[in-house]
């Protein structure tokens, strides 16, 4: 979509996408989904999809004033970083823009005034009730910014270590990739002072200790600033989680990696607006209503410690200890990917389904996925 592309178009893409992450909300949070299981995981992203949600929104609004607006047309389907970095700048100065344009009601009396002298459309108050309308939503809504900051959502101990144990995760929109990225890890943490204050004696989590989650940043107040630099320089989609880990494990001597989860939202295709493969486009094209001509992908991948390496402490010198990450190597995509396991995953409304399956498509378009069915607001998974 270009940035003068035609209102009919826009809406039609805004309608697809709207579609297909309320579709895999539903998903996320149906009992039968293998994640309801992982109730942190579903929790933690159902989360940036609502930051995504906001986020489309106020792209939606943005149009009615503006036509700078463009989706990444191949391997992603999500718009393109340019779209974000000027989303984050409108948050910091929405007060002082709406303070320059009149409230909604004088605008609509102007508009109708406008009409009534002019016998024609009041374009130019048409675009400050669009801006308007589009700051109020950037105001009120949080997004999905170019990086969202890392939150602790649960802190435990590790009997067998007897440290803490926190969960963490943050999110990055990929500039290069043009994807939105989430984050969630487990990490233990050795710092001395932690350790005394929040295990007991009993190996459990120290009662007197009252932690408000979620917490923003690390829990550890002396590693927090750190570890969210580390987190902003290291969330590239170039970036494998077996890299992102070891370089967390190699960075913090105090923290343990335990596992590494990265969900990979999209590619995000519909008929008419992105490219994809040809014989998809024919299937999608002849999917009766538009705004289910679409296809949702996402990817999870993990990597764990399947092991951790003691550290050595000697007269002139000392090594840390070391986490030991395991990677599928009979597995030559996990490899590839540096992950200890992955799974990729296909949302796709029933009706563009059906239209697969009559075109004898469905087994080779999704080769590989676990394919979900959006069907009158419920998901079938397992097809």
């Amino acid at each position: 979509m270009a940035g003068n592309a035609d209102l009919t178009a826009a809406e039609r893409y805004f309608g697809a996408i709207r579609a297909a992450l309320d579709g895999l909300d539903v998903f996320l949070n149906n009992q039968q989904s293998p994640l309801y299981k992982h109730d942190l995981v579903a929790q933690t992203v159902s989360e940036y999809l609502r930051r995504l949600e906001a986020s489309f929104e106020c792209w939606r609004n943005r149009i009615g004033f503006t036509d700078r607006f463009q989706i990444s047309r191949a391997e992603s389907g999500f718009p393109v970083f340019q779209n974000v970095l000027e989303l984050e700048n409108d948050k910091r100065d929405t007060r002082a823009r709406l303070a320059a344009i009149p409230p909604a009601a004088a605008l609509r009396n102007e508009m109708a005034d406008f009409i009534l002298r002019h016998r024609a459309f009041p374009r130019d108050l048409q675009k400050s009730m669009a801006e308007r309308i589009y700051l109020e939503t950037v105001e009120q809504g949080e997004v999905f910014s170019p990086f969202i900051l890392p939150v602790t959502i649960r802190v435990s101990v590790n009997p067998k270590t007897m440290r803490p144990l926190y969960v963490v995760h943050w999110g990055a929109f990929d500039g290069a990739s043009n994807l939105p990225l989430i984050y969630m890890a487990i990490i233990e943490d050795s710092s001395q002072g932690l350790v005394e204050t929040l295990v007991g004696k009993d190996g459990k989590l120290n009662p007197g200790v009252r932690i408000p989650l979620p917490v923003g940043g690390l829990l550890n107040p002396e590693l927090a600033r750190r570890f969210d630099d580390f987190a902003a320089k290291n969330s590239a989609y170039s970036l494998s989680p077996i890299t992102i880990a070891t370089s967390l494990d190699t960075d913090f001597p105090e923290l343990h990696p335990k596992q590494l989860r990265r969900v990979v939202l999209g590619p995000f295709y519909t008929t008419g607006i992105t490219e994809h493969n040809q014989k998809v486009a024919d299937v999608l094209e002849r999917v009766r209503k538009p705004e289910d001509a679409w296809l949702l992908t996402w990817t999870m991948q993990e990597v764990f410690s399947k092991a951790e390496r003691p550290g050595k402490r000697g007269l002139w010198s000392s090594e840390p200890s070391r986490e030991e990450f395991y990677i599928n190597t009979d597995d030559l995509e996990a490899a590839r990917q540096g992950v200890s396991s992955y799974e990729q995953h296909a949302l796709v409304p029933h009706e563009a389904y059906q239209a697969l399956y009559a075109s004898g498509e469905a087994s080779r378009v999704f080769s590989g996925f676990k394919t979900h069915i959006l069907s009158n607001g419920q998901v079938i998974s397992d097809i």
